[in-house]
C-alpha cells in the first residue's frame, strides 16, 4: 500500500491521527512522520499495522479493541550486577506491531534501538535498554557553559577536536550492542565520525548525574569507557557540588574535587581550565 493510498483510505474512513494511533498500535509521532512523508521507508511490520487497520471492510468495531490488547505489563530492567531493581531502567510498553519490543533485557541490538519509538530516548549498553529522561534546566546550563569554554579554547589554539552536547549517538565499542547518548564529549579522531554519530571510544566525556543516571554513570558506564578506550572521563555531581575525574591514560585513580577554584582537562594537558565556582553558581541559584 502507497503513501498515497493509505492517506485516501484514512481520508474515507475519517480517521484522526490519534484514532489511527489507537488502533493499529503505532505511535502517534511516527504515524505523523509517516504520513506527512519524512520517514520514506517505514519498517515492514509498523507499515502492517496501518495497513491492516485502514484495509477496506476493516471496521471501527474491530480495531477500537486493539488499543488494550497491545499495551504490555511495564517491565523494570533487572540488573545482576547489582542484584535490585533500578527504577531509571523501565522500558516503554512494548507495541505487538514492533515484535523486538519483546525480546528480554540484554539481547536487544543496534537494530531495536533504531526502532525504538523517537518520542522516547534510551541507551543501548550490553544489550539492555535504558530510558532517558529529559534533563533538568540546571543540568543544560552547566553543560552548555562548559560546551562553550571548549568551544573557545579550542577555537584560539586550534587542533582537531571537536566538542559535542547530547543528544548525539555514540556506538561506544563499535559492536551492535551498544549505542549511548553521553552527556558532553570531545572528539579528536575525524575518521570516527559518521553520518549518525561517532564510532567508538571519543577522547573525553563529561556525565553530569541525576537520581535516574547516578548508579549508572557511576558503574557501569565508567567501566564502559575505560574498556573502550576514552582517554577522561569527568563525572559531575550537582546534587554532592563534587566533581570526579578520571584520567585513563596516566593514572586510573579518581580524583574528587569540591565545585571551587578550576578544573584542569587532562586530554589538552592540563592547559584548558573550567571554572568550577561558576558551575556552583548555577546550582545555588536554580536548584533542581
Amino acid at each position: 500500500m502507497t503513501l498515497e493510498e493509505m492517506k485516501r483510505l484514512k481520508q474515507e474512513k475519517g480517521y484522526t491521527m490519534t484514532q489511527l494511533s489507537q488502533y493499529s498500535g503505532v505511535p502517534l509521532g511516527t504515524l505523523q512522520k509517516i504520513f506527512t512523508g519524512e520517514t520514506a521507508h517505514p519498517r515492514y511490520a509498523t507499515r502492517q499495522a496501518i495497513e491492516k487497520v485502514l484495509s477496506p471492510g476493516q471496521s471501527p468495531e474491530n480495531t477500537t479493541l486493539l488499543t488494550e490488547n497491545i499495551h504490555l505489563p511495564v517491565t523494570y530492567c533487572y540488573d545482576r550486577d547489582s542484584q535490585e531493581t533500578e527504577r531509571d531502567c523501565v522500558r516503554e510498553k512494548a507495541f505487538v506491531y514492533n515484535a523486538d519490543c519483546e525480546k528480554q533485557q540484554g539481547k536487544y541490538t543496534v537494530e531495536d534501538y533504531y526502532a525504538w519509538p523517537k518520542d522516547q530516548r534510551v541507551e543501548l549498553i550490553d544489550g539492555r535498554i535504558y530510558v532517558l529522561e529529559a534533563p533538568g534546566f540546571v543540568h543544560q546550563r552547566i553543560a552548555g557553559k562548559i560546551l562553550s569554554r571548549l568551544d573557545a579554547y579550542i577555537e584560539q589554539n586550534g587542533g582537531d577536536c571537536i566538542p559535542l552536547l547530547s543528544p548525539i549517538n555514540v556506538r561506544l565499542d563499535c559492536d551492535d550492542r551498544t549505542m549511548v547518548q553521553p552527556d558532553l564529549i570531545i572528539l579528536c579522531d575525524k575518521s570516527k565520525i559518521k553520518r549518525w554519530g561517532v564510532m567508538g571510544a571519543p577522547d573525553f566525556v563529561l556525565e553530569i548525574l541525576s537520581q535516574t543516571t547516578r548508579r549508572r554513570d557511576c558503574t557501569k558506564k565508567l567501566q564502559k569507557y575505560s574498556d573502550a578506550g576514552v582517554r577522561e572521563y569527568w563525572i559531575l555531581d550537582p546534587e554532592k557540588k563534587r566533581l570526579l575525574t578520571y584520567d585513563f591514560i596516566h593514572d586510573n585513580l579518581p580524583g574528587i574535587y569540591p565545585l571551587t577554584g578550576t578544573a584542569q582537562l587532562a586530554i589538552f594537558d592540563g592547559r584548558l581550565n573550567i571554572d568550577l565556582d561558576e558551575i556552583a553558581g548555577f546550582i545555588q541559584d536554580w536548584p533542581e
